[in-house]
Parts: structure tokens; C-alpha cells; sequence
């Protein structure tokens, strides 16, 4: 598979069980804790809905079959005094990593970013996503001692951030 068999484009109401599914497919992949992080979050059977509001957008990554095979989103930073905005539920499906699209959504995620007017742009991740982190260590992100705001994923114990 390649680049070429995807496209990238923003989320519909008609993606929510699909890229819900996906998400949760990953997650349990990686044996994430279903608590305290994205997993539980009540908006991800929702997210069409969850990023139609201002300064925010969530994108799915869709092959030919219109199969999701994974997203990312941009959405200003919970609870939180700042012009920051967090990377949030980036999760791809593993038939599709390794082929470049995590650093393809980066970048469409991070221009949106900047083109909304955000500073910085923070993430929560897990020790143990380590092809995650290099990516977002090759994009920019610096790790962090503390977490920023409260996304409720309090399992998620690393913390990166990204001057915009």
C-alpha cells in the first residue's frame, strides 16, 4: 500500500462509527487503559459533531472503498488559559502506518493550526506508542515535565509541545 491508495479529508457525521471503531481498534492494540484516556472520552462516538465548532477540525484518512482507516484532529486545549490547541486522537490502523501518512496528517493538522491562529500545540501520549513519539519528535514537539490543561486522559503520563 501507498500514499497514494488514501486521501485525507475532513470528517463527516456519517465517519463517527467508523473512525470510533477504528480509534478504539488501535487503542486496544496497544493495550491502552480504558479509563483516563481516549477511550472513554464520551465524544468519540461523536466527533463529527465534537469538532464542528470554531478553531477546531478533525480529519479521517479514507481509502478508495470509503474504509477509515485512522484520523487526527486540532481543537484548542481544555482548560486552559493560553492560545495552545492540542493534536488530539491521532490513531492510525496498522495496514496503513509506515507508508507516511502519520507525517502527511501532521502537517495538514499543524497548518490548520497555524491558519487558526494558534501559538503552540500541545499532545498527551504513552511511553509505550514509540513510533508515535519519533514522529512527533521528528515534527517539532519537545517533551514536557508537566501536563498542560485537563483532558481528563490522566493515564496518558507524556507530554509534548510544539511552537507553531
Amino acid at each position: 500500500m501507498t500514499l497514494d491508495n488514501f486521501i485525507i479529508r475532513e470528517i463527516i457525521a456519517e465517519d463517527n462509527p467508523k473512525i470510533a471503531k477504528a480509534i478504539r481498534s488501535v487503542l486496544i492494540e496497544y493495550g491502552v487503559p480504558k479509563v483516563g484516556t481516549a477511550y472513554a472520552d464520551t465524544i468519540l462516538d461523536t466527533l463529527f459533531e465534537a469538532y464542528n465548532t470554531e478553531n477546531a477540525i478533525y480529519f479521517v484518512v479514507e481509502n478508495k472503498n470509503g474504509e477509515i482507516f485512522g484520523g487526527a484532529g486540532i481543537k484548542k486545549l481544555d482548560n486552559y488559559e493560553g492560545n495552545i490547541c492540542e493534536l488530539q486522537k491521532m490513531y492510525f490502523m496498522p495496514e496503513v502506518r509506515g507508508i507516511g501518512l502519520g507525517s502527511k496528517m501532521m502537517d495538514i493538522c499543524l497548518q490548520k493550526a497555524v491558519s487558526f491562529g494558534f501559538e503552540k500545540c500541545y499532545l498527551e501520549t504513552l511511553p509505550y506508542m514509540e513510533e508515535a513519539r519519533k514522529l512527533y519528535r521528528k515534527a517539532g514537539f519537545k517533551d514536557l515535565n508537566t501536563r498542560l490543561g485537563d483532558t481528563g486522559h490522566y493515564s496518558c503520563n507524556l507530554w509534548m509541545l510544539k511552537d507553531l
